[in-house]
């Protein structure tokens, strides 16, 4: 029986068979631009991240167009009001017309479809006009001169009452049963059901006018006099100083959920098999606490905090005329008694943009900490 014959060796210089990779349809010129142009769309419409952004301008143009047509609506023209201070101040009436025009920046004889028009072209390039109470300052200086102040004391509030709350929540989910989580369920109710100005303003109360040991007096305002804004140690303990009590006001109601909540998701996930496996395996109880139930009990509790940071947003109008803290919300109070409109219109849209890019923030956080949410959405 004969061998079969062997294959002729490959001739000096001939090219080697072409791997499976370099077969695969690549993008080429033939293709043309529309393809690849297609294909970068598809991959980019593919991104979490892309879409996420993409909600978060629609929910900001949807709040936004929503504020516009309140303000339209509503009674009282600010140019009217505008123009009649001005004719007050001896200017006629065509010309006090005129320059309340541009001072408000929009067309009163217009319609409403070119008066829209005209404000989305304002937000996109930051131009909502000037402010009614003082003509000289645009709406957005004027709004960003308080906003730091709030978002300031509401992040804060919410670091604050994550780590406190996280922390008590698992200490009670691992002591279920006992005295210490029949006491901390009940402190967690009572502070998520009580509405926290009413907290805030009992400790005022109680701190200041009883028992005489809170400096409410001094803590008042932004800092104190005297106090030169800088990047210095004497500014910040002084800004801390005098948003203490807002902080604390706005921690309350967090802290109470973030208890609850975390109780039940660490209860949840202390039945686990990986947490028994762990257990058998002889780790450590301090790793398997901090590696395997901390941070899976924390993931459902992740996007309350972009919720909490919404709710308390929109709760630092009450906080801050309570406590006399000059934020956006007592900013936002003093408009709507003057009935500057621009300048409302103009902190609705602002702290509404906070809010939503605070919740994306928190969703591209969560994504990487969990890549499971993005093969759900991309499923879904």
């Amino acid at each position: 029986m004969t061998a079969p014959a062997a294959a002729p060796p490959p001739e000096a210089g001939s090219a080697k068979p072409a791997s499976r990779k370099s077969v695969e349809p690549q993008p080429s010129v033939a293709d043309g631009p529309p393809r690849i142009a297609a294909r970068v769309l598809r991959r980019v419409w593919a991104s979490y991240a892309f879409r996420r952004i993409l909600q978060s301008v629609f929910v900001v143009w949807l709040v936004s167009t929503i504020t516009f047509l309140l303000m339209h609506f509503m009674p009282g023209d600010p140019i009217e009001i505008m123009a009649g201070r001005l004719n007050s101040a001896g200017m006629s009436h065509e010309q006090a017309m005129a320059t309340a025009s541009n001072i408000v920046n929009y067309d009163p004889d217009a319609g409403v479809w070119t008066q829209y028009l005209g404000f989305l072209k304002g937000l996109v390039t930051l131009d909502l006009g000037n402010s009614l109470t003082n003509p000289s300052k645009s709406v957005l200086d004027h709004v960003m001169e308080y906003l730091p102040w709030t978002l300031f004391a509401v992040g804060a509030g919410v670091v604050l009452a994550t780590v406190v709350g996280l922390s008590i929540g698992m200490a009670m989910a691992y002591r279920r049963g006992s005295a210490f989580d029949h006491v901390m369920t009940s402190i967690g109710s009572f502070l998520t059901g009580v509405p926290n100005y009413i907290l805030i303003a009992a400790v005022v109360v109680i701190g200041f006018t009883v028992l005489g040991v809170l400096p409410f007096l001094d803590m008042r305002g932004r800092v104190s006099a005297g106090v030169e804004p800088g990047f210095n140690l004497v500014f910040f303990g002084d800004a801390l100083f005098h948003a203490f009590l807002p902080i604390i006001a706005f921690a309350f109601t967090a802290t109470g959920s973030f208890m609850l909540n975390m109780k039940a998701a660490t209860t949840e996930v202390l039945t686990e098999d990986y947490v028994t496996v762990a257990q058998a395996r002889g780790l450590k109880p301090g790793r398997i606490s901090r590696g395997y139930v901390g941070r899976n009990a924390m993931l459902p509790i992740i996007p309350q905090v972009a919720l909490q940071m919404g709710t308390l947003v929109g709760g630092s109008i009450v906080i801050e005329q309570i406590l006399d803290y000059p934020g956006a919300g007592q900013m936002l109070m003093q408009a709507i008694g003057n009935r500057d409109y621009p300048v409302v219109q103009a902190a609705v849209i602002v702290l509404a943009t906070s809010v939503v890019i605070a919740s994306l923030i928190v969703d591209l956080v969560l994504v990487k900490i969990d890549p499971r949410i993005k093969n759900q959405d991309q499923e879904a």
